[in-house]
């Protein structure tokens, strides 16, 4: 759990409030970090990383010094700080290489390098504006006099969860939820997020949306409650389109209070892996109403994203375009050059291609740059490497990609997805199950979760429960009826299962839409890593009907 009571760490310099580097400023009181006028998104612990590094940049800090002060002595990892330190060099738009701001002392630790102007109380009151008259609700955010611009991508605040319970002590419970929720949500790097002290300000206070989405400088606001009865607990939540006032999606948990922190961490993960989608069309849908001769490189993007959920070969096709296009105008677009190429993988899956080995080639230099571009990026991670292990058939380095897009964003549904389809091919099928079911709870109404029923198909086949493998098709194919993976597993299972009629009415439909699959070329469709799993698949599709 983080809680900003448990990490705050305190300016070690008497009376100073504020630190000015480069263009950033740091404000300690406030717990704010600004890029000139703009809030930058950045999590609590992340902040008290920068504020430590700052406050004692006259020496070499290193890791056990970090966590002394920032996890209170308790057990973390060496990659835990660094991490962290990742986090810090983004937020300051520093990086390992440049390392402009912090410096890597090798075997010792980190010192912030950078100049700094500190403010202290007295002066900070001296260049302080002054006092504007305003009435009602609005006098509490005087100091908010000019709104800021909306950023370039979507953008959310978590507001304060309220505490309905009339238990004080339940307000801690309460502002864990928003940390954690702002801090989830941080993690996709398409998303702006407020940090969670701008958003506090707005605590307890009857302003309706538009207003604190204009100050805040948001398109979208989550807000919820918590509420307490007996021994049971109630957590409700809602996103907010500000522009429009609309009500995009709404929810309610209960739990038990004795397994209060397991509520808190399962309510987390069902409300970032229910909004994601969520914001994602939002976002889909207004790119689409903008005018096609003003489109910027994350409109090219979102309406790739639209292209992608339509599923068919022309809109493979337009997909592919529109991802290219957003990286002709933003080369450094990760996300764009691994969704390209996971363009590919669907390409392969629903036997789309008309050029194997140029296609193959081509995914490969798409995913191979949006591994090496976002590193940081669990979309391009998680896209790159899993057209990586299904089309290049580097499974190894896809598991290690998709794995690393996972250990970043554990909300990413489409992450779990795509990690279950790499361990069907690595031969891990209860492992593949696991992340499937994981990632279709995150998001049990995904418009692509055919996959990850597919994929659930495919495990229990090779772990011979025909039976569930043919269930499991059956709901795939009803999400999507043409989806061959599914379609295929149908005709296997069944005729493994000695279900000849069922086994052969799919294999007669599945010859109809893909008349080149043979015996021969399954490997090459499918690159499963265990020569009896090749060997079940085959044996099934046999029975059913599949020529040599």
């Amino acid at each position: 759990m983080f809680f900003a009571s448990a990490w705050r760490v305190e300016p070690m310099r008497g009376g100073v409030l504020i630190f000015k580097f480069c263009n950033f400023t740091l404000d300690a009181e406030r717990r704010e970090l600004r890029s000139g006028s703009q809030l930058v998104a950045i999590e609590p612990q992340v902040f008290d990383v920068l504020e430590f590094l700052i406050t004692h940049r006259e020496r070499v800090v290193t890791s056990d010094d970090l966590i002394a002060a920032i996890w209170h002595g308790r057990v973390v990892s060496e990659a835990t700080v660094a991490t962290r330190m990742n986090a810090v060099r983004r937020a300051v738009n520093d990086s390992g290489d440049l390392q402009q701001l912090i410096r890597t002392v090798p075997r010792r630790g980190y010192r912030f390098v950078g100049e700094v102007q500190e403010i202290g109380e007295q002066e900070r009151a001296r260049k302080s504006e002054p006092h504007i008259a305003t009435t009602g609700t609005e006098s509490s955010h005087a100091h908010l006099t000019k709104a800021p611009p909306l950023p370039d991508r979507p953008s959310i605040a978590v507001l304060p969860f309220a505490n309905l319970s009339g238990d004080p002590e339940q307000e801690y419970f309460a502002d864990g939820i928003t940390e954690d929720l702002t801090m989830a949500l941080a993690q996709f790097r398409w998303l702006f997020v407020i940090a969670r002290n701008s958003s506090f300000a707005f605590r307890n206070q009857a302003v309706d949306a538009k207003h604190i989405a204009r100050e805040l400088g948001v398109r979208y606001l989550l807000e919820g409650s918590v509420r307490k009865g007996g021994s049971k607990i109630r957590i409700s939540g809602q996103l907010i389109d500000a522009a429009t006032g609309a009500h995009l999606w709404a929810d309610r948990f209960d739990g038990a209070l004795q397994d209060i922190f397991a509520v808190q961490d399962e309510v987390t993960a069902s409300v970032v892996g229910a909004i994601g989608p969520k914001l994602e069309r939002a976002e889909i849908e207004r790119a689409k109403r903008k005018p096609t001769e003003s489109l910027d490189a994350y409109d090219c993007f979102l309406r790739g994203m639209a292209s992608v959920h339509q599923g068919t070969r022309e809109s493979s096709v337009e997909a592919l375009r529109l991802f290219r296009k957003a990286t002709d105008l933003d080369p450094d677009f990760a996300s764009a050059y691994g969704m390209a190429a996971w363009c590919y993988a669907w390409r392969k899956w629903d036997s789309f291609m008309s050029d194997r080995v140029q296609e193959t080639a081509d995914a490969e230099f798409l995913a191979r740059r949006a591994t090496e571009l976002g590193k940081d990026d669990a979309v391009a991670l998680a896209a790159g490497g899993y057209a990586l292990a299904f089309v290049v058939h580097d499974v190894e380095d896809g598991a290690a990609f998709v794995n690393r897009a996972l250990a970043l964003n554990p909300n990413f549904a489409t992450a779990w997805h795509s990690s279950g389809w790499v361990n069907v091919l690595l031969g891990e099928h209860e492992e593949a199950i696991n992340r499937f079911e994981r990632g279709m709870r995150l998001s049990p109404f995904d418009s692509l979760i055919f996959r990850a029923q597919g994929g659930t198909a495919q495990a229990h086949l090779l772990s011979g429960r025909f039976n569930e493998a043919s269930l499991w098709a059956d709901k795939a194919l009803r999400e999507r009826r043409g989806y061959r993976p599914a379609i295929r597993v149908a005709a296997a299972s069944n005729a493994l299962a000695g279900r000849m009629t069922e086994a052969q009415t799919a294999m007669a439909y599945l010859r109809e839409i893909d008349p080149d699959l043979r015996l021969s070329n399954l490997r090459q469709l499918i690159p499963l890593r265990r020569a009896q799993d090749l060997a079940l698949f085959a044996d099934g599709l046999r029975r059913a009907g599949l020529p040599e």
